[in-house]
């Protein structure tokens, strides 16, 4: 009796049904062509034109502001910049900072201290930092405060020197707050501040971030780096989401 042929894989089917928005990435990972066993990842390349200009920006200019959709990088990129200016020696300390917004979640019933309950908004930050120093430095430097990481509430009324500042998800901050948390860049010290003006939890008309941004672009010494869909290097799909969402 002959053999039956084998049937035909339905991933085909549905492979051929998606077209990647930017062929040119599809099947871009961010480890590499291959995927390496170790427990950070020790250097960071841009993977976009958008990427370099902010990688550039942050390298020239003692503040800059990253504004760009979800999965552009920003906050990995201003992360490892952190990184990178601590291991050189040209700072003391990173700072990093994020307001405690919920997004829509109740987390407020959660047991603990400030640190547990602060926990879930901080994540991606932890995330980001065990990525490029491993999760055992990382607890060390934590531990000797060569790492902080505090809500954006706690920033008030400080001065940071010799420091490198990174306030995440800034489209969650009101005009006030943004320019308090500016206003505490010290000597010898870099400020990034990350977020998406069109993903803000806020109330319609709070948020500050892109006041905020239009005006500094022209102030000298501040770089206003935007990125667009064409930096995302999350699944092709992310971007492809973003054009009609």
């Amino acid at each position: 009796m002959a053999k039956r042929p084998p049937p035909k894989s339905s991933s085909n089917t549905h492979d051929a049904k998606v077209h990647t928005l930017f062929p040119g990435r599809a099947g871009w990972d961010p480890l590499g062509e291959e995927r390496r066993e170790q427990s950070y990842v020790r250097t960071v390349k841009p993977m976009s034109p958008g990427q370099a200009l902010l990688m550039q920006a942050i390298a020239d200019n003692s503040l800059t502001l990253a504004l760009g959709p979800a999965g552009t990088g920003k906050t990995y990129l201003a992360i490892s910049s952190a990184v990178a200016a601590l291991e050189k020696g040209s700072i003391d300390r990173i700072i990093l900072s994020r307001p405690a917004i919920e997004a829509g979640e109740s987390l407020g019933y959660l047991p603990g201290d400030l640190n547990e309950k602060m926990a879930p908004f901080l994540r991606p930050l932890y995330d980001a930092l065990s990525d490029r120093l491993g999760a055992k430095r990382l607890k060390a430097m934590m531990a000797d405060g060569s790492i902080e990481i505090a809500p954006v509430g706690y920033m008030r009324g400080r001065t940071l020197n010799n420091a490198f500042i990174v306030i995440d998800e800034a489209q969650n901050c009101t005009y006030a707050q943004i320019k308090m948390l500016l206003t505490r860049l010290g000597w010898h010290s870099t400020m990034v501040l990350t977020g998406d003006p069109d993903q803000s939890d806020l109330l319609d008309g709070l948020s500050g971030l892109a006041d905020i941004a239009r005006r500094l672009e022209p102030v000298d010494g501040i770089a206003v780096v935007r990125l667009a869909e064409m930096d995302i290097v999350r699944h092709p799909l992310v971007a492809s989401m973003l054009t009609v969402l």
